[in-house]
């Protein structure tokens, strides 16, 4: 064989070596995962996150799915703002907690309020639902009737890893997502 022959040979070899090894680094990077999963209003999260004594990145994980961190969303079913509250839910919200002046308009149009509502009714939800995330992600989603009549009825047993046993696909999927992206913000922010 050449020396040319030989030369190339390496080459093939070796410029798909560095190629693999560049991707690896690439996709390891922190900074690829934080371009590929952002987080907008970190300041806003946190605060109301530390408020309610709630982890920021999970009310990161909510918004991602909820809205997309789009502050004047509303859904096909009316639901409202950043945490896509209905707006008789967060009615009851403004009803049980001291929120100043704020109003429904105001969770469906400011992120703050709207995360600050939202971070309320998670906290709520947390405590009616002893603590259970899978739970409180249902409830937030379904609403906590219709999650207790589930739990009540033996439909589903409120852990995570039987989700799949959620009846309403639009809850199982939603809790799914939630689920994930919590995660997926846990490994590539540690924190907010």
């Amino acid at each position: 064989m050449s020396k040319k022959m030989k030369k190339t040979k390496r080459k093939r070899i070796v410029l798909p070596l560095i190629l693999i090894v560049l991707c690896v680094l690439f996709v390891q990077s922190d900074w690829l995962g934080k371009w590929i999963y952002p987080i907008k209003y970190t300041d806003e999260i946190k605060q109301n996150a530390s408020y309610y004594d709630l982890d920021p990145l999970l009310i990161a994980a909510i918004i991602r799915v909820e809205s997309n961190y789009k502050a004047n969303a509303v859904s096909p079913k009316g639901a409202v703002g950043i945490m896509q509250l209905m707006p008789d839910t967060a009615e009851w919200i403004l009803e049980k907690d001291d929120f100043g002046d704020m109003t429904v308009k105001d969770a469906g149009s400011d992120a703050n309020a709207g995360i600050r509502l939202g971070a309320w009714y998670v906290k709520e939800l947390t405590r009616q639902f002893d603590g259970s995330l899978a739970v409180s992600l249902a409830a937030y989603n379904a609403g906590p009737g219709k999650v207790r009549q589930w739990l009540d009825k033996g439909v589903w047993d409120g852990q995570e890893q039987t989700v799949r046993d959620i009846p309403y696909g639009e809850t199982r999927h939603y809790v799914q997502r939630v689920m994930y992206y919590y995660k997926k913000y846990a490994k590539i922010y540690e924190t907010l």
